[in-house]
């Protein structure tokens, strides 16, 4: 499985997410990232910008409806995240939300890895 410039993009971009996640977990005192409404905007502006990377002018393939998905459910855990930020679910709700921007990338790369259809040579 090669890897594109795209790819190396979006993986450093969801690691610009999970850097400060881990602060935020560990010590809570990420500069800019005080609350959860905080760390799930960041979370979702870097990963929507990650999935545009990886999804630019790319054919929708099955495994792409999969992570086009993914990525919905990621967009509806986000705003529950918001939603609910003053309640005590709201850290298990962003874990979630924080995990579904992974999966959206691992569908991606999964994506790469498969052999495709019309590049397949006939003898």
């Amino acid at each position: 499985m090669r890897l594109r410039v795209r790819d190396i993009l979006a993986v450093v971009l969801l690691l610009a997410v999970l850097v400060p996640y881990v602060g935020y977990l560990v010590d809570s005192d990420v500069p800019l990232i005080d609350d959860p409404r905080a760390m799930a905007s960041t979370g979702f502006f870097l990963g929507g910008l990650a999935f545009w990377v990886i999804r630019g002018g790319q054919r929708t393939t099955r495994l792409g409806r999969v992570e086009a998905g993914a990525a919905g459910l990621a967009l509806v855990l986000y705003v529950l995240t918001i939603a609910l930020a003053a309640t005590g679910g709201v850290e298990l709700l962003l874990a979630a939300f924080m995990c579904s921007l992974l999966l959206v990338l691992a569908l991606d790369l999964l994506d790469r890895g498969r052999p495709r259809h019309d590049a397949v040579v006939r003898r």
